[in-house]
């Protein structure tokens, strides 16, 4: 009799048959058995990675590498148990029996992943399939997760990334060389656009300049017109004033005019009066003595007037007196009586 102790991890899950029935299970278990009629299958209940690469041909007949990986995890043993050989041996080197979990596992659910994309690419161009990375991965995800064959297996999806998605030599040239062309006319087109824009700010420099002095021309303008009106205005009013000048000249003129006739016709009254007066005065001494005016005149003249007339009358008879002498003190008291008079005059 042989008997052997087993020893499991925690992330496997052992199903441990006894004489073809179904004896213990469970994850990470322990136990000695007979290895004659013990049968032991332990499945890895921890995720796995699966990487993979192949090549598919897009809808514009272009082929493209995809490379990327895959990563799920066995989530009911039994059944797995059942669609796949996951007995290990008991005798050596206690490796798995057949092949099935190192490579049919894999392989099944890269050929998923195939077929997907396979679909996916048949819609999608070449350089739809290099722009659309994330969205192709998320749409051959999807397809997986519903995926029934997968879901018989007991296997649930936990994730799909496709790392690259690259195509063949000649092509990745041909659209380096495009992609070039595209950069280089698109440094093309900023150069263009900055000397554009340079020279659109230029005119937009010089339309502002222009308007600048237009307007200030315009304000220049309206100064001058401002300044003309106000001359005008001045003009007109510095007329004015001078025709109301001249109009108060001429009324002044005419009012001196009509004082000067006036005045004249005044004086002329005047005089006729003083003439009528004299005249009733010279009318009235004709009947009088010579002799009684003379004395009339005389009165209350002043000695020097009264010698001027003594000195007159001998002037007058002359011719009848002889001898006449005139003393020295008499002269004196003559001119002494000429000053006083002409003094008071003065005064």
């Amino acid at each position: 009799m042989s008997l052997k102790f087993l020893k499991f991890q925690p992330n496997e899950y052992v199903l441990r048959y006894k004489n073809g029935k179904l004896f213990a299970e469970g994850a990470g278990l322990s136990f000695v058995c007979r290895t004659k009629n013990t049968s032991v299958a332990v499945l890895p209940v921890g995720s796995v990675d699966c990487p993979f690469v192949f090549e598919e041909v897009t809808a514009d007949f272009q082929a493209v590498t995809i490379q990327g990986q895959l990563v799920f995890r066995i989530v009911d043993p039994k059944f797995a148990a059942v669609m796949l050989n996951y007995v290990v041996k008991l005798s050596g080197n206690n490796g798995y029996v057949g092949e099935d979990p190192q490579k049919k596992l894999g392989q099944r659910m890269v050929n998923n992943v195939k077929v997907s994309a396979k679909k996916q690419l048949e819609r999608l161009s070449l350089d739809e399939t290099m722009r659309t990375s994330d969205k192709l991965a998320a749409s051959i995800y999807g397809e997986l997760r519903g995926n029934a064959e997968i879901k018989q297996l007991g296997i649930e999806l936990l994730g799909l990334s496709l790392l690259s998605i690259l195509p063949n030599k000649e092509t990745a040239r041909a659209l380096e060389a495009q992609a070039r062309e595209q950069i280089l006319k698109k440094a093309d087109d900023a150069v263009y656009e900055r000397r554009n824009a340079s020279i659109e700010q230029e005119r937009k420099v010089k339309e502002n300049e222009y308007n600048t002095e237009i307007s200030v021309e315009q304000k220049k303008r309206q100064v001058q017109e401002a300044q003309l009106e106000a001359q005008r205005a001045v003009q007109v009013m510095e007329s004015r004033l001078e025709k109301e000048k001249l109009t108060s000249d001429i009324q002044l003129e005419k009012q001196r005019k009509e004082l000067v006739e006036l005045a004249a016709e005044n004086a002329r009254k005047q005089a006729d009066v003083r003439a009528y007066e004299l005249e009733a005065c010279m009318k009235a001494l004709s009947s009088v003595d010579k002799a009684v005016i003379q004395a009339l005149a005389n009165v209350d003249m002043k000695p020097g007037k009264l010698m001027a007339l003594a000195f007159q009358g001998l002037a007058e008879n002359a011719s009848k007196i002889g001898q006449l002498n005139i003393t020295p003190d008499l002269l004196s008291e003559i001119l002494r009586h000429g000053e006083d008079e002409n003094a008071q005059s003065d005064g």
